[in-house]
């Protein structure tokens, strides 16, 4: 009788855990830093072509470990140059990854897990429920398979110049995986992108906040989207858990961790809902005078949701009101939303193990306005 060892996959280790797993078999730690090399440097999956690692160590490798990448189900591309990849997760399950392209950068938006248990009302993602994890392989796989299949800028650089956790999932819900990567992205052995060029975007879940800035000191972006906790704990129910006083105070702790650093903070656009001047004139309140900066997002609709995107003069308006109020304000443009790829469109393939039924309708909070107070449906981007 035969029995089948599972092997140890390589892909997503940190160097830390990549020394030990060498130590424990007798190997010096260096030996991880030239892995490293092969693996993300030079995209090799075959341990033979590790012409630097000693024979009696490739043949261990191959014994006992693998580099297994996600594997791509499908590739959409849109008119306006962005690339959106569905990576299978199992069971008939995927997640998504896409490729913004611009002039002077190209971001890659990674997802961190099937689908979200943060079930914040306006966020497609959150919709389709949560199932689990991705594990670190999952995670970096999404950008290795990317710079593998994307044309390289014409310096002879990768395409993916910056990486971003705004995909599927809560990013600081996943957090010993995230860590893993992130260390693997700013690696020197790796990819060595600049921390000021790897951003993980969190819904505001404090603790890990207040670790991550000692663990791996990379920028941070806070999806804020309401100025005030009676509509936050409407819209981001986590609010709840830890409110927008509580946020801010780990949010500017980071940023002092950061060398003041600004934090971006990430505020969708809806319609009547949180788009007046008043709402813009208590955001300012919350954020001058701090190393702040805003990004409003247009609002991109997704089957199901009553949400509606606030009209481009009240996104204006709003950012205007920001501005001479002394903030940074960003308008975000809206990508890639003819292969739904847009900021608030992932969806990937989910079996929820947590919510309700898919196609649950959800129904926004009555919000005071001045007009009548009206229902209005919820749902938007994982950012």
């Amino acid at each position: 009788m035969t029995t089948t060892t599972t092997k140890i996959n390589l892909l997503g280790s940190s160097q830390t855990d990549l020394e030990k797993f060498l130590v424990a078999r007798s190997e010096k730690p260096f030996r991880a830093r030239q892995i490293m090399q092969w693996i993300y440097q030079r995209d090799i999956d075959d341990f033979d072509e590790m012409t630097d690692l000693s024979k009696s160590l490739r043949t261990q490798l191959k014994e006992e470990a693998e580099i297994a990448s996600p594997k791509v189900q499908a590739k959409y591309e849109s008119k306006d140059g962005c690339v959106k990849w569905l990576f299978s997760s199992g069971l008939g399950q995927a997640v998504e990854t896409v490729f913004i392209p611009e002039s002077d950068r190209g971001t890659l938006c990674i997802s961190s897990q099937v689908g979200c248990a943060l079930d914040c009302s306006f966020c497609a993602t959150g919709a389709q429920g949560f199932n689990r994890n991705l594990s670190s392989a999952e995670i970096i796989g999404q950008v290795r398979y990317a710079i593998r299949d994307l044309p390289r800028r014409s310096n002879g650089e990768p395409a993916v110049t910056n990486v971003v956790f705004m995909g599927m999932g809560e990013p600081l819900a996943n957090y010993r995986n995230v860590v893993s990567v992130l260390e693997i992205l700013v690696s020197d052995w790796s990819y060595g992108i600049s921390r000021r060029r790897v951003t993980v975007s969190t819904s505001g879940i404090v603790p890990h906040i207040n670790k991550l800035a000692d663990d791996c000191n990379v920028a941070l972006a806070v999806s804020l989207h309401a100025p005030t906790d009676d509509l936050r704990d409407q819209i981001v129910p986590i609010n709840k858990l830890h409110p927008i006083k509580t946020l801010l105070e780990a949010c500017w702790q980071y940023a002092e961790k950061r060398s003041r650093r600004f934090i971006t903070f990430e505020y969708v656009m809806l319609r009547d809902v949180n788009d007046s001047i008043k709402q813009a004139n208590q955001l300012v309140s919350l954020l001058k005078g701090k190393p702040a900066k805003v990004n409003l997002i247009p609002f991109n609709p997704f089957p199901g949701t009553e949400f509606k995107r606030s009209s481009v003069e009240s996104i204006r308006h709003f950012q205007s009101r920001l501005r001479e109020r002394g903030l940074i304000a960003t308008t975000r443009k809206t990508r890639g939303d003819d292969i739904d790829a847009a900021c608030g469109q992932l969806a990937g393939k989910v079996s929820d193990r947590v919510k309700k039924p898919l196609g649950r309708k959800i129904i926004a909070p009555k919000i005071s306005s001045g007009k009548a107070n009206q229902d209005k449906g919820i749902r938007t981007p994982s950012v």
